[in-house]
């Protein structure tokens, strides 16, 4: 028996007996799990590879933040030198007296 047909017996069951809260939780469980694998099959996530394909997606998903976060810090790491570099001529040229290339 699969999922549609079982849902549809409780359904059946519930209609007859004026749906007890034993069978209301069991439609519920049912329609639950039937909606699920559902959406999983439409998602192409219902093959026995998933869990690895689910598994790859996440590796790849930190790879990428990471990455993003090194490349964030570099930039800001670069800039900061820049500006330290340029803070430091300056200084040089204010100290030098008589300018440096007289």
């Amino acid at each position: 028996m699969n999922g549609e047909d079982m849902l549809a017996r409780l359904v059946a069951q519930a209609q007859a007996d004026g749906g007890d809260l034993v069978t209301l939780r069991a439609v519920v469980e049912e329609a639950s799990e039937l909606g699920a694998a559902r959406t999983l099959a439409r998602l192409g996530l219902a093959d026995a590879d998933a869990q690895q394909d689910i598994d790859e997606l996440r590796e790849l998903l930190q790879a990428w933040r990471d990455a993003k976060a090194s490349a964030w810090r570099a930039a800001v790491d670069w800039t900061v030198r820049g500006l330290l570099a340029l803070l430091l001529i300056g200084i040089v040229f204010r100290i030098a007296p008589g300018g440096i290339w007289r």
